[in-house]
């Protein structure tokens, strides 16, 4: 069977894999929920969800640094990666080992295209068309809670030491959109560019997210006073992981709206 990932490369799979390795945490959960754990082998430091799967399943690194011994011994047929999570030259790596699909995600159609196809690639179809189905209607009941909401100028940081914002081409760019969040980042050369702290006075609200820094609410209080902004901490896994997590995120994004 072959198989075109999302950056276009054609893996080639004799029948659905039975051991996967998948270094990317919101893709991990997702294998998860299609019903796919007996056959993950391998995982990452960071893919924390569900909590005791780090106790259960290898795990080979991080999600820019791996052993690549500990991947080859637990002899995959399939290696999950992303294009942003992971870097180019560990697929490379990884390639000389076993098939890889390379996921590449600006937006939830992207979101969907990948749920589709690992569904398709794992023998899980119908559960994945159902997972899609099912964040479709969450997004359009949010759609109808947003209208009419006002636009908001927003700053959403996502590290401290360099002060660090998420720019207008990234998948968490596309979510602070459906929540009428105005990006006052305009910077185009960089997706996470640095500012510096007067950057962040145009913003009407400061999103400070819990990943990958894990900003606490102590952050928020201590830049409110200095900025006399409202800063809020959001859960940055709602807002940039692009798997069966959609499923809960139109619910949180209501409740954030509420504050």
């Amino acid at each position: 069977m072959q198989f075109k990932d999302q950056i276009g490369n054609t893996i080639n799979l004799p029948k659905s894999p039975k051991r996967i390795v998948s270094l990317v945490p919101s893709q991990t959960e997702l294998l998860i929920d299609l019903g796919l754990k007996k056959s993950l082998v391998g995982i990452t430091k960071f893919c924390v969800h569900p909590k005791e799967l780090r106790k259960e399943i290898q795990v080979v690194g991080g999600t820019k640094s791996l052993h690549y011994n500990r991947v080859e011994a637990l002899n995959p047929d399939l290696i999950i990666c992303n294009k942003e999570e992971n870097t180019k030259e560990m697929v490379v790596e990884l390639q000389k080992i076993a098939p890889v699909w390379v996921s590449d995600i600006f937006s939830i159609e992207d979101s969907f295209d990948m749920i589709e196809s690992l569904g398709n690639i794992c023998n899980r179809k119908k559960e994945a068309l159902d997972l899609i189905s099912k964040i479709i209607s969450e997004k359009k009941n949010f759609e109808s809670f947003m209208e009419g909401k006002p636009l908001k100028k927003v700053a959403y940081v996502i590290w401290k030491k360099p002060l660090m914002i998420a720019g207008r081409d990234t998948f968490i760019n596309h979510l602070l959109e459906l929540n009428n969040f105005k990006n006052i980042c305009e910077e185009k050369s960089s997706r996470y560019p640095e500012v510096d702290f007067n950057f962040l006075k145009s913003a009407d609200e400061i999103l400070l997210s819990t990943e990958p820094f894990p900003f606490k609410e102590k952050d928020a209080l201590k830049l409110s006073e200095k900025l006399s902004k409202k800063v809020k901490v959001v859960d940055g896994e709602y807002f940039s992981w692009y798997g069966s997590r959609l499923l809960g995120a139109f619910e949180y994004f209501k409740e954030l709206h509420t504050r």
